[in-house]
């Protein structure tokens, strides 16, 4: 696949690392003053910080590929990440975090062609820590080559994962994992952001990472560093992730192969009732 050149000869991978640390630095600079914060739903929080930094994102790539679409979690709700080339970002990933003042968030930008990633960046301003990756170039944090972890079971695992806004939601997916996965594990680690959460197990950081219902945006980094990092990430089903994946499992093949067979027979569909 081709990956494109902006206008002033920059890559995509610099447009989207220039982007990501824009956004990211001004999310670091209005972290502990007024963030103007209201609720989109029960429990799913945006600040205006979010509003402001995904509006310098979009700026930026509109100089670079005018032509390309775009999609951010604050706006194009009804535009489709998968078709044509299409930025996919989050301005700050982890704004129920970023908005409490827990400093656990980061930013997100990543370019697909036809639903196929081809450049990931997420950012990490209070740590400064920038994951990246092109398609077959490998994975990266801050420059140095990254691997997912290489424990072989799930007895000896750091689990990351997140709950779903919805309370139901996140019910059942304490049920599942207390029920499933609780007697065969180390310990878990609800993170509060998908993004840094997937970053971790691309990272080896944490071993494995799961999360039933995330969007584009939440992932569309992390998909690529898993798989440039070496791991798997698929859908709750096995099937290879994608940006409209209801639901994703990232890991090495050992682990992964160990938490299907565990959560095997437990419906992750969320209830509606």
């Amino acid at each position: 696949m081709s990956i494109p050149i902006g206008v002033s000869g920059k890559t995509a991978l610099e447009v989207a690392r220039e982007a990501a640390k824009i956004a990211g630095r001004l999310a670091k600079e209005r972290f502990e003053g007024e963030k103007g914060i209201r609720f989109k739903s029960p429990g799913d929080v945006v600040t205006e910080v979010d509003t402001q930094a995904e509006a310098l994102i979009f700026g930026l790539i509109r100089e670079e590929f005018p032509n390309h679409t775009l999609v951010g979690e604050e706006s194009a709700y009804d535009v489709r990440a998968d078709e044509g080339y299409a930025w996919i970002v989050d301005p700050i990933d982890g704004t129920r975090n970023y908005s409490v003042g827990l400093p656990i968030y980061s930013t997100v930008v990543g370019l697909a062609l036809d639903g196929e990633v081809l450049v990931g960046v997420n950012y990490d301003p209070e740590r400064d820590d920038l994951f990246e990756a092109e398609r077959g170039s490998g994975a990266y944090l801050n420059g140095k080559r990254i691997h997912v972890s290489k424990k072989p079971v799930l007895k000896d695992c750091i689990i990351g994962f997140d709950l779903p806004y919805s309370d139901v939601g996140a019910q059942y997916e304490l049920d599942m994992l207390a029920q499933a996965v609780w007697p065969n594990m180390g310990t878990v680690r609800a993170i509060g952001s998908s993004a840094l959460g997937i970053s971790y197990a691309a990272a080896g950081k944490t071993d494995i990472y799961f999360q039933h219902r995330l969007s584009p945006w939440d992932m569309v980094a992390g998909i690529l560093l898993v798989e440039e990092a070496g791991g798997i990430i698929t859908d709750r089903n096995g099937n290879r992730a994608t940006l409209y994946s209801d639901g994703i499992i990232a890991s090495n093949s050992r682990l992964h192969e160990e938490f299907l067979r565990l959560t095997e027979g437990h419906d992750w569909r969320l209830p509606t009732t």
